[in-house]
């Protein structure tokens, strides 16, 4: 388990067909070390803090292992060419990670992300819930049906509250900490998305 690449953004404006919106789901590959704070990666934002950020939604973290689907469905709904990668950051994601799925993370989780060993993280941030997607998701993947495409397949990534605050880098391996194990993250994301 690793961390394949770190992101971060800055709140735009963007325009899309019939309107414009506030949005930091363009997110840029870091290189090197990032701090984590608080309240996330430093010179990341959000753009609308009544429904992303804080403190149990500072970093988003997202499976490498869902890109091939991102990729075939934006193909089939013809807003990119077959075979095209998905652009780094896409989808918002803080975090691309390798070898964590939802089925595999419960609700306090906890992620000793840094050296190889587990002894010194580099932070240590836990599972908090899992990403509700929302219109703006919609216009970052290009097709108005990426939201519930999100909600079907259960693909939701995990937002993750930051326990001990230090740095981040591509590389950085993860030992996971197992929480209570009483709620999995993708149990409660299809929970939520019912009740949508």
């Amino acid at each position: 388990m690793r961390v394949l690449a770190v992101y971060i953004g800055r709140a735009q404006m963007r325009q899309d067909p019939g309107q414009n919106h506030l949005t930091a789901m363009a997110r840029n590959a870091v290189e090197g070390p990032v701090a984590v704070g608080r309240l996330g990666l430093a010179g990341d934002e959000q753009a609308d803090l009544s429904v992303h950020g804080g403190v149990s939604q500072a970093v988003y973290a997202y499976p490498s292992e869902h890109l091939p689907f991102w990729q075939t469905v934006r193909a089939q709904a013809g807003v990119a060419a077959w075979g095209e990668a998905i652009a780094p950051g896409l989808l918002g994601e803080n975090l691309l990670l390798e070898g964590l799925r939802e089925t595999e993370l419960w609700i306090g989780d906890r992620l000793w992300i840094g050296r190889g060993d587990g002894t010194a993280p580099g932070c240590v941030l836990a599972v908090s819930e899992p990403r509700m997607p929302c219109n703006k998701f919609n216009a970052a993947m290009g097709f108005v049906h990426a939201a519930k495409l999100m909600q079907q397949s259960g693909f939701s990534g995990a937002y993750l509250a930051v326990i001990a605050p230090g740095q981040v880098q591509a590389g950085d391996a993860i030992t996971l900490h197992p929480g209570p194990r009483e709620v999995n993250l993708r149990d409660l994301f299809k929970a939520r998305a019912r009740r949508d």
